[in-house]
């Protein structure tokens, strides 16, 4: 599943593609993919232009000049196509094609294809194509006035990277006097929004905390270094396209480069810490795979 980084950049780069441009028409081709749609949303999107395009956590919010939006959540094998009616088979860093998403063949071949769910066709016959190979995304609409009682977006924690995201805002929504492991409880939406295996993983070691430590044995110390190694790994993942991960590439097709440049312990087990030399672990913690330097992290 894409993290807040991956999200980011795909959010970019549909913001500089789609706004202004008018839907004309919407395909729906699985059920399950647009959840709840019907002859009235359907009324109430065709004819509507994209005003904006905004990400929450690990969520997509395409903001229309109906006072609706469309949320649109990748998960795990999600991709968002957009082609110019024109469209030569191409990748480029012009405005006629864009794919963000799971990196398979569907970025750059004839659409729809078998894994395409939904298509939207706009006034200047250019399209967005909303594929999944797995179907466990989902795009629905919702109007302005209710996104805050959205079931999705009202458990969201705080953005890791707004300005008001404090060390003491990160100790506040830590659960206090938990014995649940940290990792644990950073993968928690409801903590902090957009951080998933990957970043907990390098947060975590870049603050020098071992993942299974009780969220009640964190010193402030511990928590502050915590939350700047949290703003410190999402944004040089950002700055580097992203941790494709085998899952998720940019809005222009490319692979993020942030796993090879700067991960010093996600994928990495076996291999020697860059900092101290010890071999990296991988571990499970909450259910899920976790690398840890045991000599670094404590």
């Amino acid at each position: 599943m894409p993290e807040l980084p991956e999200v980011e950049i795909i959010k970019r780069g549909l913001d500089r593609l789609i706004v202004g441009r008018k839907i004309a028409t919407i395909e729906p081709l699985v059920q399950r993919s647009f959840p709840g749609f019907s002859a009235e949303v359907e009324s109430i999107i065709v004819g509507s232009a994209i005003c904006s395009v905004a990400r929450r956590g690990k969520l997509l919010l395409v903001g229309l000049d109906s006072e609706h939006s469309l949320l649109i959540h990748l998960r795990m094998t999600g991709q968002l196509v957009y082609r110019q009616a024109d469209y030569n088979g191409q990748m480029s860093s012009s405005n006629d094609s864009f794919g963000g998403g799971h990196p398979n063949a569907s970025l750059i071949k004839d659409l729809p294809d078998k894994t395409t769910r939904v298509i939207f066709s706009f006034t200047d016959d250019s399209r967005l194509y909303f594929n999944d190979q797995r179907k466990f995304g989902y795009i629905k609409l919702v109007r302005n006035s209710d996104l805050d009682d959205d079931s999705f977006i009202r458990k969201l924690g705080p953005e890791p990277l707004a300005g008001d995201f404090t060390w003491h805002v990160l100790k506040e929504r830590l659960p206090k006097k938990s014995t649940r492991a940290i990792k644990a409880a950073l993968l928690d939406q409801c903590v902090v929004a957009g951080i998933g295996n990957i970043y907990a993983d390098e947060s975590l070691f870049a603050a020098g905390i071992h993942p299974t430590r009780p969220v009640v044995s964190l010193s402030d110390d511990e928590i502050e270094r915590l939350h700047g190694a949290i703003c410190c790994c999402l944004r040089q993942s950002i700055a580097d396209g992203g941790s494709t991960a085998r899952n998720y590439v940019d809005s222009q097709g490319m692979r993020g480069e942030y796993l090879e440049l700067h991960a010093q312990v996600f994928n990495r087990s076996g291999q020697v810490c860059a900092r101290c030399g010890h071999p990296i672990d991988k571990i499970r913690v909450a259910g899920r795979g976790t690398h840890v330097c045991s000599k670094c992290q404590k």
